[in-house]
């Protein structure tokens, strides 16, 4: 059960930015002593040039461009001593920094082959401390070169790297950016926490004052990752798991700042984005195919007991809609909060909620048809306010020593809403399989072929872990961690690909074990920054940084009703519109929302029964293609949903679209209706000639846009002429009886 826990960071006080201006290090080197020189290392090539006191370095596959160059007569290297100023209440994080001492004159001493490896060293000073750093660069395939920095003086905890960009560029990725998909002139955290409410949507005062830091911003995202491509086919990522930002509000240089005084980054090369993304991948992990059920119709997102289940079922056969699963979130029992709708957090199954659940599996799986359950890394007490529990997991985890501390040496109570709960502590491996065996016996021996892996995002800034890593650190990974739990439960009970999970958070390394994610508690809104159109820009943005199986909760989850301000519940429209755009996303999946009975559902008239009945069957009826998308991202790392500049990487056109339109693979381009009262949309349409999918209508473009009517009810969708995937699934929905 999704909830309004927020974590949100605000990033400011850096000492190191002046009005918005990054301040770049000084340098200083002796040229007599280092001559300009092009050295080839290996697949790599330097160039350092005296004259501009400028160091380059390129692929000698792609000899002509630059994949990493420092500014012309600056230096690139910085660091500092600061101290993290972190304030958290119920969750919520603001991150500051006082920087106490800048080092920023940057001295070379050593730039050239050292113990076989190309080696830059030297030393960062101000006018009363000084350190020795070095740099090393290590090549690691023909396409990535990694990059190690490290200071002798330990006290530094700061890491800074400044380097060149061009005003023309357009940076992609970090994960899974919801409010804009290009990031230049944007100043980037990388922090796994909680979206927010509204992200700056909700214009009414009263309710951000209510809200608080619980409102997020533009940039407080689940999954967040220092990683990116640029259209200058450049790109770069960070080993490190410490907080980072990337600054590129100014047009001719990107300054890195990581709050640690070791940096581990790579610097890629390729020839097209999707090599870059291929190349990154295979760092990140790329995420599993997904088994055969799952493409066969809608998920659908359901509370209410046994009874309310056979109930919507019955509804759906008549509008004889295709389902792959139920997925009953409410499995654990539910509570009511001041909220609304929340779980019981003791993973086991409520008996009375879901009486005759054996009987239930086997209808649901005699007609093709999964359950689905939920589970997170939070432990509630239940005891004294829920009857029929059989374990008090609680107590188990609470007498095992399995939650996570505060710096007291307590067990470390997050707030959530109207209850508290402890988070496990996953750097100990005997909770590691006590939360597994949870899995094992109360989700997978009770036939759940599937879950909801909620939160993940949580961990406290401050807490005490069993193996003593400092938190700040461990902060990112907790989701990947989490994901890894969920993993091996599943695979030690020898189902392998066949139970799928879904995750909200996520870090660098988190597609490796997740099967499926979710974009989280979007508002139930049209916004750009926290409704349907979120969805489709971080649909798009996640896909770069290696998430490539992902999609959103249909209607969107979060509900905010408050007296006497304005309200957000769901439409009947924004529903619908949710619907259509969702057929074309990697999983078809309904969620009830934070206030269900306030919420317009999918089966709640005629109407909107029909309309989801021919959504879910033009879902199935791209299966196929699905399929081979889901596999390739297995494979090379590429996303089933795609930017159009995947494609089309030389189309200039194609760099400022962050929302109006996407790709299924390389054959599909969608573009959504995404605006209330609105009936039609404004396309991109590559060079070439393009045919509607819904009425074989052909267009031919010389690479513009063209505006689309009369979408009372459908997206716009085109395939490339004589595409044979466009054209199996048109024979599909002309099978169906929905396309023309």
């Amino acid at each position: 059960m999704k909830s309004l826990y927020i974590a949100f960071i605000i990033c400011f006080c850096y000492t190191i930015n002046l009005n918005g201006a990054v301040i770049v290090p000084n340098l200083s080197i002796d040229v007599s002593q280092h001559p300009s020189f092009v050295e080839e290392v290996g697949s790599f090539i330097w160039e350092w040039n005296t004259d501009s006191l400028q160091l380059k370095i390129r692929s000698k596959d792609f000899p002509m461009r630059d994949m990493w160059s420092s500014l012309p007569g600056k230096g690139f290297l910085s660091a500092a001593i600061a101290q993290d100023k972190v304030e958290e209440q119920a969750g919520s994080f603001i991150l500051e920094e006082e920087v106490e001492s800048l080092l920023n004159q940057q001295q070379i001493q050593v730039l050239g082959m050292e113990n076989g490896k190309f080696t830059i060293k030297g030393v960062v000073s101000n006018d009363t401390i000084s350190s020795v750093y070095t740099i090393i660069f290590e090549e690691i395939s023909e396409k990535r070169l990694n990059v190690r920095i490290s200071f002798i003086l330990q006290d530094l905890n700061r890491t800074y790297l400044t380097y060149s960009s061009r005003a023309e560029e357009h940076f992609y990725g970090f994960g899974e950016q919801c409010s804009f998909f290009d990031n230049k002139g944007k100043h980037i955290p990388v922090f796994v926490n909680e979206q927010g409410v509204g992200r700056g949507d909700i214009t009414d005062p009263l309710i951000n004052l209510v809200l608080g830091p619980s409102t997020g911003n533009a940039f407080t995202n689940y999954i967040s990752v220092p990683h990116y491509i640029t259209t200058d086919q450049h790109a770069l990522f960070l080993e490190n798991n410490a907080y980072s930002s990337f600054d590129l509000t100014e047009p001719d240089k990107v300054q890195i700042n990581l709050w640690s005084g070791n940096m581990v980054a790579n610097i890629l090369a390729g020839n097209t984005p999707k090599e870059l993304i291929e190349t990154y991948t295979e760092y990140s992990g790329r995420m599993r195919s997904l088994p055969d059920w799952v493409h066969k119709g809608a998920i659908i997102g359901l509370q209410g007991g046994t009874e309310k289940l056979y109930e919507v079922w019955d509804d759906l056969r008549q509008y004889d809609v295709p389902i792959s699963a139920f997925w009953v979130q409410d499995w654990v029992g539910q509570r009511r909060t001041l909220v609304g709708k929340q779980l019981w957090w003791n993973w086991e199954l409520d008996n009375d909620r879901y009486p005759q659940w054996d009987s239930l599996l086997d209808s649901l799986e005699n007609n093709g048809i999964r359950l689905m359950g939920y589970v997170n890394p939070f432990i509630a007490n239940v005891y004294g306010q829920k009857d029929n529990i059989r374990r008090n997991l609680f107590l188990e985890a609470l007498q095992n020593d399995f939650l996570v501390k505060t710096p007291q040496g307590k067990p470390y109570y997050v707030q959530n809403t109207s209850f508290d709960a402890g988070i496990i502590d996953l750097t100990n491996p005997a909770c590691r399989e006590w939360m597994k065996n949870v899995i094992k016996d109360e989700l997978i021996a009770r036939g759940l072929k599937g879950w909801m892996a909620d939160f993940g995002e949580a961990l406290p800034y401050d807490a005490v872990l069993y193996s003593g890593e400092p938190a700040a650190t461990y902060h990112n990974i907790y989701t990947t961690e989490w994901a890894k739990i969920n993993r091996e439960a599943i695979e030690e009970c020898g189902y392998g690909d066949e139970i799928v999970f879904f995750m909200r958070s996520g870090h660098t390394q988190s597609p490796e074990f997740a099967t499926l994610f979710w974009q989280g508690d979007q508002l139930v809104d049209w916004g750009q920054n926290d409704g349907i159109k979120s969805a489709v820009t971080g649909l798009l943005s996640a896909g770069i940084s290696g998430f490539t199986l992902n999609h959103s909760d249909i209607g969107g989850y979060t509900t905010v009703t408050y007296p006497i301000v304005q309200n957000y519940v769901r439409s009947k429209e924004l529903l619908m519109r949710w619907i259509e755009m969702s057929a074309f996303t990697t999983a078809f999946r309904t969620h009830e929302g934070l206030n269900p009975d306030r919420n317009k559902q999918v089966y709640d008239d005629a109407e909107l029964l029909q309309h989801f009945s021919d959504y879910a069957k033009v879902y199935a009826a791209w299966d196929f293609y699905r399929k081979q998308l889901v596999d390739e991202a297995n494979k090379d790392g590429i996303p089933v949903v795609r930017h159009p500049y995947l494609e089309f990487p030389d189309d200039t056109a194609t760099y400022n679209i962050y929302v109006q339109q996407f790709m299924v693979g390389s054959e599909l381009m969608v573009a959504p209706v995404l605006d209330k009262n609105t009936l039609s949309v404004n396309i991109y349409l590559p060079k070439g000639v393009w045919v509607n999918l819904w009425d074989g209508t052909t267009v031919t473009s010389t690479g513009e846009s063209f505006v689309i009517n009369e979408l009372s009810d459908r997206p716009a969708v085109f395939f490339k002429e004589a595409s044979s995937i466009g054209i199996q699934f048109r024979e599909n929905l002309i099978a169906l009886g929905l396309a023309e």
